[in-house]
């Protein structure tokens, strides 16, 4: 698999493509990053520096690729964190360019826009925008628990609620949804989930939740995801998404590290244990 993966990058530590890039290069898959800014670490320590590429060049690089002749190659386009809606434009240019050379390929979007306890942490405009134009647009869309809700309009308290948001999300564009990050009543305490939803149905796995919080978990787990999906079953690829993800997990929180611990827990993104079984839901 090709992927056009369209997100920021840092030099120290993971997040954006610099967390996406590699465990989908682990996981056998030839991957073009495309920066939309190259930051010295990420925004989280308060302190960075770095430039913000602008609109222009984004799209100058896309173009750049387009002309290799190579779009009709292009498998999947990812995306992430949104700077401004000028860049969200760019990225939905590109995608319809990919779907224009290759109509088989998918468009993974990631609507990163907030999570429980941070509240929103994306520019005004962003969660409008991806509701309203990534949304429509994206094959396959990977939003926690947090941003589901805003993207529906309504709380989620119980599994009923998440599959009726699910279903409402699905109805308005990506039929492959991926809920991470999920806590309902049912819930077990000290876990936390995660619910795929598809055409041929709904799934949940549970895994521990460790005590801690990192950038660029939600980056890796939808590049993760996003190898997996494409060429196993709905199941088979939300337990092996959740393995890798906690042994990321795991291992960082072993090495009491503030970024995830992606080399350290390459083996186990590329050849997870099968310790968490997916639960059909529906």
């Amino acid at each position: 698999m090709k992927v056009l993966s369209i997100q920021s990058s840092v030099a120290y530590g993971h997040a954006g493509n610099s967390s996406a890039v590699f465990p989908l290069q682990r996981l056998g898959h030839e991957v073009w990053p495309v920066y939309t800014v190259h930051f010295s670490n990420h925004t989280g320590y308060g302190q960075w520096r770095g430039p913000v590429f602008s609109p222009e060049t984004v799209a100058d690089v896309v173009l750049g690729i387009e002309e290799r002749g190579v779009l009709p190659q292009c498998d999947a386009v990812l995306s992430g964190y949104m700077g401004d809606a000028e860049i969200g434009e760019v990225i939905l240019d590109a995608v319809a360019r990919v779907k224009a050379a290759n109509p088989a390929a998918v468009y993974c979007a990631d609507p990163v826009m907030g999570d429980v306890g941070r509240g929103f942490f994306v520019r005004e405009g962003i969660p409008q925008f991806m509701r309203d134009r990534v949304v429509p647009v994206a094959d396959i869309l990977t939003p926690n628990q947090f941003e589901l809700e805003y993207l529906t309009g309504g709380p989620i308290e119980t599994v009923d609620d998440l599959l009726e948001a699910v279903n409402d999300v699905r109805e308005r564009g990506p039929k492959t949804v991926l809920v991470t990050s999920v806590q309902t009543d049912e819930t077990p305490a000290d876990s936390v989930q995660m619910v795929l939803a598809t055409d041929e149905g709904a799934w949940l796995v549970t895994t521990p939740l460790l005590p801690m919080y990192v950038s660029g978990a939600g980056d890796a787990t939808a590049a993760i995801f996003l190898a997996h999906v494409l060429d196993q079953d709905p199941a088979t690829a939300l337990a092996e998404t959740a393995d890798s993800v906690f042994t990321i997990m795991a291992t960082t929180h072993e090495a009491g590290s503030r970024e995830i611990a992606l080399i350290a827990a390459q083996d186990g993104i590329a050849h997870p244990s099968g310790r968490f079984t997916a639960i059909k839901l529906r």
